[in-house]
């Protein structure tokens, strides 16, 4: 499973995010969403960019996990190593 499939499939379980209101909010089809979140299609950069906005819309915490699990700590790492 691609990284952006298995941190959308779990940001939108853990917290209670529809795959049908991701797409309502996306502007998309339902079934695009089903596709990212069954590993049968790995959406775009831009799209994730969409999607990291939109969730931050719908709850700012799921954005937050959503931007962990797809880029690991790499954030995190770097400002802890800068200090």
């Amino acid at each position: 499973m691609g990284r952006a499939n298995q941190a959308l499939k779990q940001v939108l379980e853990t917290h209670s995010i529809s795959q049908n209101k991701l797409a309502v909010a996306l502007g998309i089809d339902r079934s695009a969403v089903f596709k990212w979140v069954h590993d049968q299609r790995e959406p775009s950069s831009e799209t994730i960019v969409e999607i990291t906005q939109v969730l931050k819309t719908l709850n700012p915490l799921a954005a937050k996990e959503f931007v962990r699990l797809y880029l690991g700590n790499i954030v995190e790492d770097d400002t802890a190593s800068e200090r």
